[in-house]
């Protein structure tokens, strides 16, 4: 159920922020700031019990980054750039909890 989550999550964010590469109504990016600090706070969540926690940090820091409470304001090719950097982790992590979700349920 814990995988089906995180699997959920990323998806998610991975569609959100591949539109936020486009030019969208400023209405849109704060509901990305609301929804995608909510994801990664999930997904933060999801790896503090494990023993690395690398990805929990970068998780963590990524809910900093786009909190829609104290706004850190970065230009548009910025944000871009970090939206496309979102989407590309994302995915790579995602293939490893779809590779975990297979050989879990191949057992």
């Amino acid at each position: 159920m814990k995988n089906r989550s995180i699997v959920s999550v990323k998806i998610i964010l991975i569609i959100l922020f591949i539109c936020a590469v486009f030019k969208l109504p400023y209405g849109y990016y704060e509901f990305i700031r609301v929804v995608g600090m909510t994801g990664f706070i999930l997904l933060a969540y999801f790896e503090s019990d494990k023993a690395d926690k690398t990805y929990m940090i970068i998780w963590i820091c990524s809910a900093i980054i786009i909190n829609p409470i104290f706004k850190i304001g970065l230009i548009r090719p910025v944000w871009i750039i970090l939206d496309i950097f979102w989407i590309i982790f994302i995915i790579i992590t995602l293939y490893y909890n779809l590779k975990e979700l297979t050989k879990s349920n191949n057992t």
